[in-house]
């Protein structure tokens, strides 16, 4: 049986580099109590609206975006919040609430039991997607 992933600050799993489902799958069943049902529901809501979606995860993140290596959304658990980040979120209509010190970067935090807009996540996706993604 292979050993389970370190949870870090905040419970965030420390999962190896890697592009594709198997590390996004590996990430999401190590994250522990309510916030992994959270980050699968991010992913599903990202898998359903961009299909042709890339996935990797880089620093003990979920990283998706349409061109390999160029990301327009991560996310990453804290301790009582899973925060999302839109990397070029700054050109988003509306904007997403939460600020950052990354001049285009804007975030979205989910605490437990926050009911957050799906559809508005959505609107944010399909629109996040038709930008340049970030080089990471």
């Amino acid at each position: 049986m292979a050993e389970k992933p370190k949870l870090l600050s905040g419970g965030n799993p420390q999962i190896p580099k890697g592009y594709g489902e198997a590390p996004i799958q590996a990430y999401l069943d190590a994250v522990p109590g309510w916030k992994q049902g959270v980050c699968r529901n991010i992913d599903r809501l990202v898998s359903a609206t961009l299909p042709n979606v890339m996935k990797a995860v880089k620093w003990n993140s979920p990283m998706y975006g349409m061109v390999q290596d160029h990301y327009f959304l991560s996310f990453h658990c804290f301790d009582r919040y899973v925060k999302v980040a839109f990397h070029n979120g700054t050109m988003l209509d509306p904007l997403p609430p939460g600020e950052s010190k990354q001049p285009t970067v804007r975030y979205l935090n989910i605490h437990e039991n926050d009911e957050f807009d799906e559809r508005q996540l959505i609107r944010w996706l399909e629109q996040a997607s038709t930008f340049p993604g970030e080089k990471m």
